[in-house]
């Protein structure tokens, strides 16, 4: 079983890689299939389609993201709001490619994005639910506009910029 899971992991990670380098774009069944080291057939006995390898592209991301945050909130953290806006910060300040895979699974069918607005939708509606702050709204959609700037690399603002704007959410915060 635990060879399995590494090898989808494998798989997931050439993908990603290939993705990054090459562009989303060339991201083809036989492309990660000879990134990963195995067979076509390998590749599709874990992924019988590309759609479903995007699927589990982006379902990765959202399991990364929520890992993180419920590590933060694991540990005794502050509020949700504030977790997740911590969560999001480390994500920002990373020096590291946009994750290509929702790159990926947006070029070929931007509905494989849908767990994501789920995710998003399932994160506001328990921060809201948690009784916090009525800006709750306001600084979650300017994170996540943020957000989206990285992964399109349309971000446009320069550090102080950046700094300032994120100042401004965390004094937002509740609590």
């Amino acid at each position: 079983m635990a060879s399995g899971r590494n090898t989808r992991q494998k798989i997931l990670n050439a993908a990603t890689e290939l993705a990054k380098m090459e562009g989303s774009a060339h991201l083809s069944l036989d492309a990660v299939a000879a990134r990963a080291g195995i067979s076509k057939g390998g590749l599709l006995y874990n992924f019988p389609t590309k759609a479903a390898l995007l699927k589990a592209l982006v379902q990765q991301y959202i399991d990364d993201f929520r890992a993180a945050l419920e590590e933060r909130l694991g540990k005794g953290g502050d509020s949700l709001a504030a977790e997740y806006f911590a969560v999001v910060m480390e994500e920002l300040q990373k020096a590291t490619p946009p994750p290509s895979g929702l790159l990926a699974a947006m070029a070929e069918d931007p509905e494989l994005l849908a767990p994501i607005r789920t995710f998003n939708r399932e994160m506001l509606d328990r921060m809201k639910s948690a009784g916090e702050h009525h800006s709750i709204l306001l600084i979650f959609l300017a994170l996540e506009g943020l957000r989206c700037h990285k992964v399109f690399g349309t971000d446009i603002l320069n550090q102080a910029e950046c700094d300032l704007v994120l100042s401004r959410l965390r004094s937002m915060l509740p609590g």
